[in-house]
């Protein structure tokens, strides 16, 4: 006997917390459609957002270092995934619900643009006198408008509730996107788990990625990141010396499982005595209920100074990065000049969002690798390659 929708929402009833957001509560989407059969429609949610264009072109965009510079680095694709993982362990401790908040993380960075926040900071730059540019309200266009799939609507025609998620996202990289029709001084509990997902997974990862390049060195890292000494002397306590890999995995991987246990302790303490009873409750709340303690707050922004002093700014990162704007920015201008240049589908919406949108939307959507390609095309190979990694010169 197969398991209806019904079913699934009667189970998210009797397991899930009263304040959690039930499925069957959701207040709909743009467009009508009829109900999936087994799935819950959040369920329906992570699927579309999988199976987007704009989640696959994820694999080839840079998180840290430019895509491609090391196989094992992560791409803006891999440290989605973590995201999402971590949201649901941190969901399903809160007793929330699940399917929300991994469908939240896996859409939040769909409108990231290439090279990572140098190119999203470039794209502001240039939009700055028509409408700016940020990642979260881009995920929201392309979910909205932007992905091409279906026959009766534009976009995805995601839940309310999801993209309440996408609206409100925001982490120490980013800014809340305002947008009328999402009031509430807060999102959904499950929005703001993976809000600190996020955090958790981009912090703790970039400095596996940093180590792995040989940025960071851990010595450094136990004299002036409390965070990794703390978690180096209880991995060295349990498990004695460890091979160099080993001890580093398992030092980032108590760094994680103390943020989760933080997260989960302090935010259910948080719910209950803000009087939470329902998942609007929660959005009435002037302040988020997700959260560190205190101390792991400290202990975060302290490893936030360290990475960027010693990892964003690098100048093996930083310059390749600062380089890569640049090319942005020279294909921005040159889009400008030749908008019948750019996409089909952004060239059909010239006349509608205007050129400076259309070719916003048409970069933003590029990966690492077309960006490079497609400057290379235009300004030639010498003036591409200038400045930028090695690997770039044979197009890999």
């Amino acid at each position: 006997m197969p398991c209806h929708r019904e079913e699934l929402e009667d189970r998210e009833r009797s397991t899930l917390a009263p304040y959690a957001q039930f499925s069957a509560e959701t207040r709909g989407r743009k467009h009508r459609e009829s109900p999936p059969e087994m799935r819950t429609h959040y369920q329906r949610d992570r699927d579309r957002v999988i199976h987007s264009r704009a989640f696959r072109r994820l694999e080839y965009k840079t998180q840290v270092f430019l895509n491609g510079t090391g196989d094992h680095l992560r791409t803006r694709l891999t440290h989605t995934i973590e995201v999402a993982g971590i949201s649901r362990n941190i969901a399903r401790a809160l007793r929330l619900n699940e399917d929300l908040a991994e469908t939240i993380a896996l859409a939040h960075d769909l409108g990231h643009s290439p090279f990572g926040h140098t190119g999203e900071e470039a794209l502001n730059r240039l939009m700055k006198d028509h409408g700016g540019f940020e990642h979260n309200r881009q995920s929201l266009r392309i979910v909205e408008e932007l992905e091409q799939k279906y026959p009766d609507f534009s976009g995805l025609n995601l839940s309310w509730e999801v993209r309440e998620g996408l609206v409100k996202h925001f982490t120490a990289h980013d800014n809340p996107a305002g947008r009328a029709g999402f009031g509430a001084k807060c999102s959904s509990l499950e929005a703001q788990v993976a809000n600190l997902a996020d955090e958790i997974a981009y912090y703790s990862h970039d400095l596996d990625d940093g180590l792995d390049a040989g940025l960071l060195d851990e010595k450094k890292l136990r004299r002036d990141a409390p965070i990794w000494a703390e978690a180096a002397r209880a991995v060295r306590r349990k498990h004695g010396d460890l091979p160099d890999e080993c001890r580093r995995y398992f030092t980032i991987r108590c760094i994680i499982d103390r943020q989760v246990h933080d997260v989960v302790s302090t935010s259910d303490g948080g719910i209950d005595a803000a009087g939470i009873r329902s998942a609007d409750d929660a959005r009435r709340c002037p302040r988020p209920l997700v959260q560190y303690s205190a101390e792991r707050r400290k202990q975060n922004i302290e490893l936030r100074k360290y990475l960027y002093a010693n990892l964003y700014y690098n100048p093996s990162v930083h310059e390749p990065n600062q380089r890569a704007g640049q090319m942005l920015e020279g294909l921005f201008k040159f889009y400008l000049q030749h908008p019948r240049e750019i996409g089909r589908r952004s060239r059909s919406r010239l006349n509608k969002a205007g050129a400076h949108r259309a070719v916003c939307d048409y970069i933003s959507g590029m990966t690492d690798r077309f960006a490079i390609q497609a400057y290379q095309q235009i300004f030639g190979l010498a003036t591409a390659t200038a400045g930028l990694p090695g690997w770039l010169l044979t197009g890999a």
